[in-house]
């Protein structure tokens, strides 16, 4: 029988994981991931999970061993934050370039400089164009289903694609909430056992790291292009099938629409907190009559490009909350947004907010719909 507990978005991310039987688990600890590996190494000391603990000495070996888990065909998984995702980057387009369907977790928390380890999404965003497919989580419940759903995205074979988990630090990961943690032979019927595609075989030998010369790597980029963009199609898919099996759902699993079908003016979120308090926003301003909305993409990339045109296609205005900025250009979802809605009439305008783990309030979001409806400029929602 599934259970209700009452615990942290971390520790929901790990009874997950636990759920999808992860055979090889290299972790490294960093605030505010760190109680992920923390359960995950309670659940595999007392027997609740049969899989190999690896204790490396830092993030980059971790994805290293990642990426070694997969090339011998086994499922495996693991959790970083911040500074720890920055230190993985030269594993992470090698991953996702041997089609290896990972499945790692991500605390946001911003990147030094100055230190900071308070959450924005400035850790997530700089790693949005290495290959691996972004999902956004706004609870302690989204968190839990997405990680099941992650997994079973990942492995689609037309998909092969590793995946990440983002969940706010602190602001979700350290936050206790009810979560109803699902029995192991309801999760076993959606996620079926792990069948590798794509491994080192003595049997059938290949090639797996090989160099990739001027005449081929072109060929590579664009079939790695392709399978991301097949996820557009898979990940509503397994969301539908998910929302059957257990009762939940986030929209379509790309995104989620709050009070669009007569808005004139809408914020697009990403993430717990702001999303949470736009959400109260639009309530409040619904009452006032305003005709106002809220757009919540849950995943970042792929980019819905199609199910965005299609949300704000009679929006006057339609204003994008970013937790991290592109110096010396504007915030990255901002620009993402303007090129998917190129062409449209909707006027598009970036509020850079909540850099380094400062609070958006009710206060913030109100200024950025008032902003919208008087037709002013995105400004940095201090």
């Amino acid at each position: 029988m599934a259970e209700t507990k009452v615990i942290s978005g971390a520790e929901a991310v790990a009874q997950a994981a636990k759920l999808c039987k992860p055979q090889v688990l290299p972790m490294y600890p960093i605030t505010p991931s760190t109680l992920i590996p923390e359960r995950l190494s309670e659940f595999v000391a007392n027997g609740e999970l049969k899989a190999e603990m690896i204790y490396v000495e830092s993030e980059h070996s971790a994805a290293s061993a990642l990426f070694g888990a997969y090339a011998t065909g086994v499922r495996a998984f693991t959790a970083t934050a911040s500074q720890g995702l920055a230190l993985m980057h030269e594993i992470l387009p090698i991953i996702s370039a041997n089609r290896f369907p990972a499945v790692m977790a991500v605390a946001n928390r911003a990147l030094s400089g100055p230190l900071n380890i308070w959450n924005d999404h400035s850790d997530a965003m700089s790693e949005k164009d290495q290959g691996w497919i972004q999902l956004f989580c706004e609870s302690a419940q989204e968190a839990f289903d997405t990680t099941i759903m992650a997994f079973k995205i990942a492995e689609t074979e037309k998909v092969s694609m590793p995946v990440m988990i983002c969940i706010d630090g602190f602001a979700l990961s350290h936050v206790y909430e009810p979560v109803q943690i699902e029995e192991q032979k309801k999760v076993d019927e959606f996620l079926p056992p792990y069948v590798a595609h794509n491994y080192l075989d003595t049997s059938s030998p290949k090639t797996i790291g090989g160099v990739g010369f001027p005449n081929t790597y072109f060929e590579f980029k664009e079939q790695y292009h392709k399978a991301m963009l097949s996820a557009l199609e898979v990940i509503p898919k397994v969301h539908s099938e998910f929302a059957k099996k257990f009762g939940r759902s986030y929209g379509n699993g790309l995104m989620e629409l709050v009070e669009m079908k007569d808005a004139k003016y809408a914020l697009i979120t990403v993430g717990a907190i702001a999303t949470g308090s736009g959400r109260a926003v639009v309530e409040e301003f619904r009452k006032k009559g305003k005709k106002v909305g809220l757009i919540k993409l849950k995943t970042i990339r792929p980019f819905p490009v199609e199910e965005l045109r299609k949300a704000c296609k009679n929006l006057k205005a339609l204003g994008v909350l970013d937790r991290h900025i592109s110096l010396g250009y504007e915030g990255p979802l901002c620009t993402d947004t303007k090129a998917a809605l190129f062409g449209q009439k909707v006027k598009v305008e970036g509020f850079v907010a909540g850099l380094g783990g400062r609070d958006i309030d009710r206060a913030r979001i109100r200024k950025a719909f008032d902003a919208l409806e008087k037709g002013k400029k995105g400004f940095w929602l201090k």
